[in-house]
């Protein structure tokens, strides 16, 4: 039986594989930002999970407006990133687990979400930089999902629907018959705006009460909120914060809080970092 072994997730701006590709990551604006992901790593050769399922959210480069769908999942062979138009380097290929892919997309068609399934899929810096700052070397240990929410154009999913979406994704794990450890990798804000009378808004207090509830009693604190109430708490990019709740959502009732890092900002948004196991 496949086991999920813990969840990461992670702020993804592009502006991250600016700093890689140009070697800033000792410069004191990029320091505190990179060293959160020092533990992180040491888990990671300590625990060494075979797969990650990516929870993210295309910016144009997979799919565009005229095409959204609510939620899509890759069951291709290989991924790989193309030129997005920032100015950042394209990464190595990654590695699909197309049979564990094809029961994830079978099993939450049974418990009727409504997928676009993707043969062939192109991957943005909203999976890629998180891999990146997880594997420095950019040499893949692992076979990849990727899971995609829409984000970008209304109407998006509801909190509670990607909480749900989670919870589906952790039962569809647990009765996959591989023995492969399996770790989620949530992307995404947290709070940001990068455009309009509200540009650079931050929210930290909300922030950090997020953050709190994903490992507290109540983890489903924030899907008490409508999409345009967390717009308005969070800035219109920061509902990427569905992604981290559906991550969350897929550990079960219980986590453990192995380790947290939050700093402000980087290109306008605030970077969460968070790393949980499931509560034994």
């Amino acid at each position: 039986m496949a086991k999920i072994i813990g969840a990461v997730t992670t702020s993804h701006v592009p502006a991250i594989g600016g700093a890689i590709a140009k070697g800033k990551q000792q410069d004191p604006y990029w320091k505190p930002f990179f060293d959160g992901f020092n533990p992180i790593r040491q888990w990671l050769g300590d625990h060494k999970p075979d797969v990650v399922v990516v929870i993210y959210n295309d910016h144009g480069l997979n799919f565009f407006l005229d095409k959204m769908p609510t939620f899509s999942v890759g069951a291709a062979p290989t991924y790989v990133n193309a030129d997005e138009g920032w100015g950042i380097p394209s990464l190595p290929p990654f590695t699909g687990n197309q049979p564990l892919s094809w029961h994830l997309i079978e099993s939450l068609v049974e418990e009727e979400f409504d997928l676009t399934t993707c043969q062939e899929m192109l991957v943005d810096h909203a999976f890629t930089l998180p891999m990146a700052l997880l594997w420095p070397d950019q040499k893949w240990p692992v076979t990849v999902v990727p899971v995609c929410i829409n984000t970008v154009q209304a109407p998006v999913p509801s909190a509670k629907r990607c909480w749900k979406l989670g919870e589906a994704i952790g039962r569809a794990v647990a009765s996959w018959a591989g023995d492969e450890k399996v770790l989620i990798l949530g992307t995404g804000g947290l709070s940001h705006q990068l455009d309009g009378e509200r540009a650079g808004f931050i929210n930290k207090d909300f922030d950090l009460k997020f953050m709190d509830s994903l490992v507290g009693d109540d983890p489903q604190w924030a899907t008490q909120f409508s999409g345009h109430e967390l717009v308005e708490k969070t800035g219109t990019q920061g509902i990427e914060l569905l992604m981290w709740l559906a991550t969350r959502a897929t550990l079960g009732a219980k986590v453990k809080d192995v380790f947290r890092n939050y700093h402000i900002p980087i290109s306008n948004t605030a970077s969460g970092l968070m790393l949980m196991e499931p509560a034994v």
